[in-house]
């Protein structure tokens, strides 16, 4: 499962910037400098099908498969068929296009010992921000019953004051579950004495 959670323990240092090359549901970001302590930061991605190699390897069969065939119709003299057969290339291309596209949005949960921030970037709509005060932090894993195929898909959805976002849409079940998991084990850890005080009001 792509899946690589990890957080600050009591006494772990802050290490570094978020790991943008590992693993497609799920990518892990350490903390960055500063003396803020950091107890979970994860960074979300859809999963891609299939990788830039071989999306490669694909084009170049299909297009080579293409070839032949056009080959062929032109040695019986069907030429006015050639130009049919590079629809499929471009309908593949643009399909991955749209794929490839859509792959860079992502989610980052990232929960310090001041706050709990959510931040979602997708590829076509403007960058969106939250945050929370974990001492209130409520945290809600659902799943659509297998039944029930018309209902909304399963997320993690954080809560606190009125406020709540969902997170993980895009991720598998299992994935989702190890997130929420990771996700409230870090909420536990934060709240252990000496936990901040709760905020006023």
């Amino acid at each position: 499962m792509p899946i690589d959670i990890s957080d600050s323990r009591p006494g772990d240092q802050p290490d570094g910037r978020p790991d943008e090359q590992a693993g497609d549901a799920l990518r892990k970001g350490h903390a960055g400098s500063g003396s803020v302590r950091v107890f979970f930061d994860a960074i979300l991605h859809p999963h891609r099908s299939l990788g830039r190699n071989g999306y490669r390897t694909l084009m170049a069969v299909v297009i080579l498969l293409n070839l032949v065939v056009a080959g062929i119709f032109v040695a019986n003299g069907a030429w006015p068929v050639v130009p049919f057969c590079g629809l499929d290339v471009l309908a593949l291309w643009l399909a991955f296009r749209v794929s490839y596209r859509s792959a860079r949005q992502y989610e980052r949960v990232r929960l310090t010992e001041t706050s709990l921030t959510v931040q979602r970037v997708h590829w076509k709509a403007p960058e969106r921000h939250w945050s929370f005060h974990p001492h209130w932090l409520r945290i809600t894993h659902t799943e659509r019953a297998d039944h029930d195929r018309s209902g909304p898909a399963g997320q993690v959805t954080l809560t606190s004051h009125g406020q709540s976002v969902g997170v993980g849409s895009f991720l598998t079940p299992d994935e989702r579950s190890s997130f929420a998991r990771a996700l409230d084990d870090a909420l536990h850890r934060w709240r252990r004495p000496p936990c901040p005080p709760a905020p006023a009001g």
